[in-house]
């Protein structure tokens, strides 16, 4: 049996490559899905979702408490005010890591704060979309 890893989306990233490309890039997220998919081995399962919804994102990290050994989750604008995404990551038993395509932190100061670091045990900023895949070879190395 394969591993299986959530790689989860917020809020307007379904708009990657078209929203502000000189912030977050010319690549979309059917770009970051299949750089993700490339860097994984053949025994580890992507399952690659995006919602611009908080409660289906929170039963998305409930699904994966049944069947995900990690998440690698960028939850985009529910960084800073979702304390129910922390409370579901809070539940998850395996790693967690926080990926943001920017630098949060040299951004707007409403950025800087992140609910879900509060869980997460690796964050990565501002490497753009390779961070995915960054997160992804950690969550990795951590299971083994």
């Amino acid at each position: 049996m394969g591993t299986t890893v959530f790689v989860l989306n917020g809020p307007n990233l379904n708009l990657l490559g078209q929203r502000e490309p000189e912030i977050y890039g010319s690549d979309t997220l059917a770009d970051v899905e299949q750089m993700c998919r490339r860097a994984a081995p053949a025994q580890v399962e992507i399952v690659f979702r995006q919602s611009n919804h908080e409660g289906v994102l929170v039963d998305w990290i409930q699904e994966a408490r049944e069947v995900a050994a990690a998440i690698v989750i960028n939850p985009a604008a529910y960084t800073h005010t979702s304390v129910a995404i922390l409370d579901a990551l809070s539940a998850f038993d395996g790693p967690v890591v926080e990926v943001h395509i920017s630098d949060v932190h040299k951004r707007e100061a409403f950025r800087h704060h992140s609910y879900v670091s509060q869980r997460a045990d690796h964050v990565i900023v501002g490497q753009g979309v390779a961070g995915y895949v960054q997160g992804l070879d950690w969550a990795l190395e951590r299971l083994g």
